[in-house]
Parts: structure tokens; C-alpha cells; sequence
């Protein structure tokens, strides 16, 4: 399982993450089955458009390879 947790940011962040995830709630995205690959790409993306915006941006996740 995959959140990013958006405020306070471009539409362009917005309709890029509406792609890539299913929006549940203003601002709040997740993935039930996001790779690890894709999660990097998703990541990747964000931060190379987020500079000079005043948002902010949290992607958390589970890994089944931690206590």
C-alpha cells in the first residue's frame, strides 16, 4: 500500500498523481499494488516539478520487509 498526502500544490502535481493512483480523498492518493519501480518513478517526477512551489508533498508505504 502506496499514500501520498498532497497540500497546497500545482494542478499539474494534482492530475499527474490522479493518473497514476486513485485519489480517495482532496489531495490524498494511494495504490494498493505500487511496485517498487513505479513508487521511484511517482517520486522521481514529484520532486523534479515540486521545486518553487510552496506545498508539500508525503509518500509513505509499506514494506513487508521491515518488523
Amino acid at each position: 500500500m502506496t499514500v501520498v498526502v498532497t497540500r497546497n500544490v500545482p494542478d499539474r502535481i494534482r492530475g499527474f498523481l490522479a493518473s497514476s493512483l486513485l485519489e480517495v480523498g482532496p489531495g490524498v492518493y494511494t495504490g494498493a499494488r505500487v511496485t517498487v519501480a513505479v513508487r521511484e518513478r511517482i517520486w522521481g517526477i514529484l520532486e523534479q516539478w515540486f521545486p518553487g512551489t510552496e506545498g508539500s508533498i508525503v509518500m509513505v508505504w509499506s514494506d513487508s520487509q521491515m518488523p
